[in-house]
C-alpha cells in the first residue's frame, strides 16, 4: 500500500466517523477506473460499502486525496437517496453531485 492510498484511507475513515456512518463496513481495493481518484459502490442493505482507488492518477497538483476521501464519504452519508424509485438513475446521480459539491464547500474538516 502506498502513501497516497494509506492517506485516502485515512482521510475517509475521519470522514465516515465525523458523518456519524461507523455501522458501515467499508472495503478499499485498488483498480483501474475510467476517470477520477476514486469511486464508491455502497450496499445499503447489508451496510456495505466498497471505495475503489484509481490505479491510474495524476500526478499532484492535479489531485487532492483529503477532498477526494470527503467526496466519496459523502456518496456514502447520501447513499440512501440512491433508493428513491420515483427519480431515473442519471436524475439521482446529478442530484447527489450537487449536493455533494455544495456539502464539500461547507465541510471544512
Amino acid at each position: 500500500m502506498d502513501k497516497d492510498e494509506k492517506d485516502f484511507q485515512r482521510y475517509f475513515k475521519e470522514y465516515q466517523k465525523l458523518f456519524g456512518l461507523l455501522g458501515y463496513q467499508v472495503y478499499f481495493e485498488r483498480k483501474s477506473l475510467e476517470s477520477g481518484f476514486a469511486s464508491i459502490v455502497i450496499n445499503q442493505t447489508d451496510m456495505v460499502a466498497t471505495v475503489k482507488l484509481n490505479n491510474n492518477t495524476p500526478d499532484k497538483p492535479f489531485k487532492d486525496i483529503k477532498k477526494s476521501a470527503k467526496h466519496e464519504a459523502i456518496h456514502l452519508l447520501i447513499g440512501r437517496l440512491g433508493r428513491s424509485q420515483y427519480l431515473s438513475e442519471n436524475e439521482i446521480y446529478e442530484a447527489s453531485e450537487e449536493l455533494i459539491h455544495k456539502l464539500e464547500g461547507l465541510i471544512n474538516e
